[in-house]
């Protein structure tokens, strides 16, 4: 079984919390492991965070002022998206994240650390994309538990 839900929300840091509680409860209800889904909700927390942070280009549109936030479990994998309509990553952000020091600047190389696959991406014009993916362990009693 598959499943997979899209959020449209607003460059807000609210939009944060509420994302990440909608991916533990979805996790929570599929029946996956709760180290995994820790992971994950941390990873999107991180992602959004940047989304909401350097996302967007104040005063062009209600679209430049969103992200977006899309889920898919498939099968024993998890893959989540988070879009913005920013100006897009620096050039050596994409081709890999430095670890920093610095207060800011982590989010991206912790994000690597918890996912099994990452990659960072611009879309000329529109924005950024983070997606990662992560194996799925499931609970005894999972309901869309993979055999």
């Amino acid at each position: 079984m598959s499943i997979w839900w899209s959020l449209h929300l607003r460059r807000e840091a609210a939009s944060v919390p509420l994302a990440r509680r909608l991916l533990l409860g979805a996790m929570e209800t599929a029946g996956v492991d709760p180290d995994i889904s820790y992971d994950l909700s941390v990873a999107l927390s991180e992602a959004c965070a940047n989304a909401v942070e350097h996302g967007g280009v104040a005063g062009l549109s209600d679209e430049a002022e969103a992200y977006r936030v899309t889920a898919y479990l498939d099968g024993d994998c998890c893959r989540i998206e988070v879009t913005d309509f920013g100006p897009g990553f620096p050039s050596a952000t994409v081709s890999r994240p430095r670890p920093s020091l610095a207060e800011h600047g982590r989010g991206l190389c912790l994000i690597e650390q918890l996912a099994d696959h990452v990659r960072f991406r611009n879309r000329p014009g529109r924005g950024a994309v983070v997606s990662f993916d992560k194996m799925l362990k499931w609970r005894e009693d999972a309901l869309l538990k993979v055999s």
